[in-house]
């Protein structure tokens, strides 16, 4: 039987955002609530998967074994909070490295669906920026907004474009709308 994926961006998302990068686990820090709906999407039977845009790496300003120890952070206080993340895919490439896995393209989606051997028809692909929201729609997948991080930023030039998109406050809030609509 195929998961019931839910896919996530990480900065901005699960965790604080910063424009000078997240370097280290110490600048690792969780959004309020963020950790609990990943154990709230755990508990009612959806797999949580990770898709991460991480240029830091391509841009010298961390490296793989950082960026492991970041993950592992962000494993550990999940986990701590009842949930799991099952699955994390980066990009470690700079914006002009032209790869095919930097969102907005749709590489990192396309690898969780090899991965997972599903269609990423209609799951949901939860982010904070453009960026991610079609990465989603190239691959027949929800977009879903939150609007911590660059959230409303986005929601805001979305809809100076009057482009129509699911947003939701925080991880939180869109985590009870999938779980609702599951039990529905």
């Amino acid at each position: 039987m195929a998961p019931r994926l839910v896919v996530l961006d990480r900065d901005g998302v699960i965790n604080h955002d910063s424009d000078a990068f997240i370097k280290s686990p110490e600048e690792w820090l969780p959004i309020d609530g963020s950790l609990q709906a990943i154990a709230e999407l755990c508990r009612n039977g959806f797999t949580v998967a990770v898709a991460s845009n991480q240029s830091g790496i391509g841009r010298g300003l961390l490296s793989s074994f950082d960026l492991e120890l970041i993950h592992g952070k962000m494993l550990r206080l999940v986990g701590e909070a009842g949930g799991h993340i099952d699955e994390i895919m980066f990009c470690p490439h700079a914006p002009d490295d032209g790869c095919d896995c930097r969102k907005p393209k749709p590489g990192l989606l396309q690898q969780l669906a090899d991965h997972y051997e599903v269609s990423l028809n209609d799951v949901p692909v939860v982010g904070d920026s453009a960026r991610d929201l079609q990465a989603a729609q190239a691959v027949g997948a929800r977009p879903i907004l939150v609007l911590t991080g660059n959230g409303q930023r986005t929601l805001d030039a979305l809809q100076e474009q009057e482009a129509v998109v699911e947003s939701w406050p925080d991880l939180a809030a869109a985590a009870a709308r999938l779980i609702a609509e599951q039990a529905a």
